[in-house]
């Protein structure tokens, strides 16, 4: 596996680690006049072994960033999500991509100055449960133990949202306490461990970003209960985030390698066939899964196999979606969203920074528009499903179980 970083910290740990981070990274920084004069920093990217990481890994695998005259050290694979962000808070990684609510608790928690500078992707997610069980309808998930990656991840603020709609309550696993008919026990867990959890009876689902669900599909016993976009249509799932300092210091350097984000982006949406064997490890071996099980991940969405004849986890057939789609531009719509459902969300962790900024701060403060409007209009690109980029910032969001 390209150049695996093993390594396990408790959740204590995470957060003692970014107790002082933020002051560290800000102490003393000012954005000064000969910041072109600086010597670019070596990009240094951390990911998880998620399909939401494609972008990043491609970009490195054509060398793109190369062309674009960016140095790029070798990708380094993280296993788990607060790891990454721990990682990436104290300063080992300069370009990463994180779970959509981390960005937020990073920057308005913990003072990190995280920006987010694009998508990475959206849709790709799905809630898998053992094929035994009599699980096919949400409501069916009563009484269950499912696997989240991350507290603070799109994965948990769209279970939650389905279950609310079933009036079922969602619970943080604890083993002293019995968990009534009415509530769904939920428990974190990192993607890779997923896949084992489910075969071996720990656990009764899980919800998480592709390549787990095709993997569970095909080698575990799993069977995908809904796709995630099937409940939120085309939600962003991880964004690709940099440093505040680095794009103030180097802003030349910052507009390359979003330029270049985009341009991998572009390069995905025509050859997804190629990218899953890049990614997979029959390729590349950025994902520690074979070619067939990323090609289900990143291209399988057909009616016949999921539709209402099918397993019946597309149930919106209308939507006419993908199973993966590469859209980089980060609509403020999605973000107030996000916000408003993060509020209504039992996370295991702190939510009182939400207390402390209105929607709209969050809305306007957490994305640099700059760097992606920039690398959207020098490729042309400013049209995404029919909504001009450079007249609005926002789409209609639709959630429906």
């Amino acid at each position: 596996m390209r150049n695996k970083k093993d390594q396990v910290i408790s959740r204590r740990k995470f957060i003692a680690g970014l107790a002082g981070a933020g002051a560290a990274m800000g102490m003393g920084f000012q954005p000064i006049a000969y910041a072109n004069k600086l010597k670019n920093p070596v990009l240094k990217i951390g990911y998880i072994p998620i399909t939401d990481a494609a972008p990043l890994l491609i970009a490195h695998s054509k060398g793109m960033f190369r062309k674009a005259g960016i140095t790029t050290a070798d990708p380094v694979m993280i296993p788990g999500w607060s790891e990454l962000a721990m990682a990436f808070a104290t300063g080992a990684f300069n370009l990463s991509h994180l779970l959509s609510p981390i960005p937020l608790y990073l920057r308005y928690a913990k003072n990190i100055p995280i920006k987010v500078v694009a998508w990475d992707h959206i849709n790709n997610s799905a809630l898998t449960v053992r094929k035994e069980d009599r699980i096919y309808e949400i409501n069916d998930l009563a009484g269950k133990k499912i696997a989240i990656p991350f507290w603070y991840s799109v994965h948990n603020i769209i279970l939650q949202f389905a279950l609310r709609q079933y009036d079922l309550t969602a619970v943080v696993s604890r083993p002293e306490r019995e968990v009534l008919p009415n509530e769904v026990e939920l428990l974190e867990m990192a993607p890779s461990d997923m896949v084992f959890a489910l075969k071996n009876g720990l656990i009764d689902g899980y919800i998480v970003a592709e390549p787990y669900n095709a993997a569970g599909e095909i080698l575990y016993g799993g069977r995908i209960l809904r796709f995630s976009g099937d409940i939120w249509k085309n939600h962003a799932c991880c964004q690709a985030v940099m440093h505040e300092q680095d794009i103030a210091l180097y802003p030349e350097w910052a507009q390359g390698v979003v330029d270049v984000l985009v341009e991998a982006e572009l390069w995905l949406t025509g050859n997804i066939e190629e990218a899953a064997l890049i990614l997979s490890s029959d390729g590349e071996k950025y994902i520690d899964l074979p070619r067939e099980i990323l090609m289900r991940a990143m291209t399988k969405y057909d009616l016949e196999t999921y539709g209402p004849k099918g397993t019946n986890a597309i149930r919106h057939t209308e939507w006419t979606d993908k199973r993966v789609s590469f859209e980089p531009f980060p609509f403020k719509s999605y973000t107030r969203t996000l916000v408003d459902l993060m509020r209504k969300t039992t996370i295991d962790g702190d939510l009182s920074f939400l207390e402390r900024h209105s929607t709209e701060f969050i809305v306007n403060d957490i994305v640099n528009y700059e760097l992606i409007g920039k690398s959207l209009r020098k490729n042309g690109h400013v049209l995404i499903r029919g909504i001009d980029i450079t007249k609005t910032k926002e789409r209609t969001e639709v959630l429906s179980v």
